[in-house]
């Protein structure tokens, strides 16, 4: 055997070796699947009921309030005349930073899914969260840190 096939065997040998003592056997080659939620089991699981969307209003940080309340004074001070003025301004301006308020918080929503879920000792429980949820009506869900997890 010449000198460099002598060398290659040792390094075989000593790749193969490594891998050997790295390996832990079939068993441990995958991760077992979790067991499915049960309520018989699983005291902080609970089925969900329903699944919907709904509209939550946004903030309104004062722009639209201030807007409405300029556009509302002005509106106002185009009635009567006097004191009858007077009050139709202070009147339109109350109104629309009212109106201009309510405006900017519609402008400002978004949408959420709430779920709600019958516990198991009873207790129905309403969860919101920003995307879809992977589950439905019926499936069986556990409570983690005031949020839902299948």
């Amino acid at each position: 055997m010449t000198m460099q096939k002598l060398a290659f065997a040792v390094l075989a040998a000593t790749l193969s070796a490594g891998a050997l003592a790295q390996y832990d056997g079939p068993e441990r080659s995958y991760k077992q699947k979790p067991e499915p939620l049960s309520l018989e089991t699983c005291q902080r699981c609970g089925t969900v009921e329903s699944v919907r969307e709904e509209k939550r209003k946004g903030e309104a940080n004062g722009a639209g309030m201030v807007g409405g309340a300029v556009i509302g004074g002005l509106l106002g001070n185009q009635i009567g005349k006097g004191s009858g003025r007077a009050v139709a301004t202070v009147g339109g301006a109350v109104a629309g930073g009212y109106v201009g308020n309510e405006v900017q918080k519609n402008a400002n929503s978004r949408m959420v899914w709430v779920t709600e879920v019958r516990m198991k000792d009873g207790t129905l429980r309403t969860f919101e969260q920003d995307g879809r949820p992977r589950w439905r009506s019926g499936s069986i869900v556990r409570v983690r840190n005031n949020s839902l997890s299948f």
